[in-house]
């Protein structure tokens, strides 16, 4: 059986970082939030930081770029270590940038190089249809047909997740004419978490270019980029990184590329920086994932990921992933050993396939199911729906507790009792 959760939440080593959030109310009760995987709960820091920034505005104007430790000039940098750290990448392989789909633009414009023998992309099937939309406008952009060199792996027959054999499988066949492999490193509407390393191996191995979106990843399961062997990674900041709605997202390089011209669009922050303001025409990549970057950074995005990043090293970060495991081991075992008759769970049961996400089907359907979603919101209970039939629930380590895994299980509880 099962511990007590008002134990487990009385000797979590983590439980102080709750209080460093914002949690939202209803009827004077903190809500049990479940919606990290959409969007992260607000730290408590975030508007004392956006303050100084407003701060520098008001008292300096220009000259904010040039003055103090958080000079504006080199601000981006001032997130590079907490970058590198949570992303298992060295500081030269990270850079604050963008939105995801903005950046996996950019980084397909260098490693989505097709061939007349080697153009087509390989995804996941029911991709985040931001990633499709972007993938099918660069093979159509080149010439080509999404119809045709578009290659989407659904999992077999049965199976609600990808079997990793599959993978290799379809690279044994279809190898030598895919010119590159994105693929997230936790799957948005599954919840599956894959091993970056076995795929980015097996890109390599066939000669194709490998991408991951990160954007279910980053900051909820480790990832090891550089390790990792891939060509580039993106990312957004608004979900487990929490710094706020629009966050400023991430990319990755991998460092064998730093130095290489790659075919890139330029923009002037990515030149250079020790020649940028010599206003020449002629464009000088900054080595390494900087020189990606196209206009100067957003400094009102980036205080709120620096709030976030100094929260992820204090925590560290195989205590998150500790806690991650035991949250929602909990909340995955009481589901199926109170609720099992009623619902199913479509992520992997195994932890290391998985992050803090949970994807729920409820056996009765998609009216059931929908309606289960909203008895939990109206009880306080936040979760997210995603079409057709699926609600997903995220324990945070960060801010989320035990007792909040509880109130859910107990509140599908009594939702089933009642249409018994």
């Amino acid at each position: 059986m099962s511990q007590d959760p008002s134990h487990l939440d009385a000797v979590d080593p983590l439980q102080a970082f709750r209080a460093e959030f914002a949690v939202p109310t209803m009827a004077g009760r903190e809500i049990a939030y479940f919606c990290g995987n959409s969007l992260g709960l607000m730290p408590r820091a975030t508007p004392t930081a956006l303050s100084r920034v407003t701060e520098q505005w008001q008292t300096q104007a220009v000259e904010a770029h040039f003055t103090d430790d958080d000079a504006w000039m080199n601000y981006h940098e001032l997130a590079r270590d907490g970058l590198a750290l949570i992303a298992g990448a060295k500081p030269i392989e990270v850079v604050a940038m963008n939105t995801l789909t903005t950046n996996l633009h950019l980084m397909m414009v260098s490693f989505y190089r097709p061939t007349a023998q080697r153009r087509k992309i390989l995804i996941e099937a029911r991709a985040f249809p931001s990633d499709r939309h972007a993938v099918a406008s660069q093979i159509a952009f080149h010439g080509g047909d999404p119809a045709v060199d578009l290659i989407e792996l659904a999992p077999l027959p049965g199976a609600s997740t990808v079997d990793p054999a599959q993978i290799e499988a379809l690279l044994e066949r279809e190898g030598e004419r895919i010119a590159l492999i994105l693929w997230p490193g936790v799957q948005y509407a599954s919840g599956q978490r894959f091993d970056l390393q076995r795929i980015a191996a097996l890109g390599a191995r066939f000669g194709c270019a490998v991408g991951f979106d990160l954007a279910h990843a980053i900051g909820n399961v480790p990832v090891d980029l550089h390790d990792s062997g891939a060509d580039f990674a993106v990312w957004c900041s608004y979900k487990y990184l929490n710094a706020g709605p629009g966050a400023i997202a991430g990319c990755f390089v991998h460092e064998r590329h730093a130095h290489e011209h790659l075919p890139r669009f330029a923009g002037w922050w990515g030149h250079q920086a020790s020649t940028r303001f010599r206003m020449g025409p002629e464009f000088v990549p900054t080595p390494g994932a900087d020189g990606w970057q196209l206009s100067n950074p957003s400094i009102l995005s980036l205080a709120p990921l620096r709030v976030s990043l100094a929260q992820f090293q204090r925590a560290g970060l195989p205590a998150l992933r500790h806690k991650s495991v035991a949250l929602t081991g909990w909340l995955a075992e009481n589901l199926i050993t109170r609720l099992g008759d009623h619902l199913e769970i479509l992520t992997p049961g195994d932890p290391e396939q998985r992050g803090c996400q949970l994807s729920i089907r409820v056996r009765a359907g998609r009216q059931a199911g929908r309606d289960a979603f909203e008895f939990l919101a109206a009880a306080g209970i936040l979760c997210d729906w995603r079409e057709p039939d699926v609600i997903r629930a995220s324990p945070v380590p960060l801010y989320n507790r035990f007792s909040d895994c509880q109130r859910l299980v107990d509140a599908l509880d009594e939702f089933f009792r009642g249409q018994a």
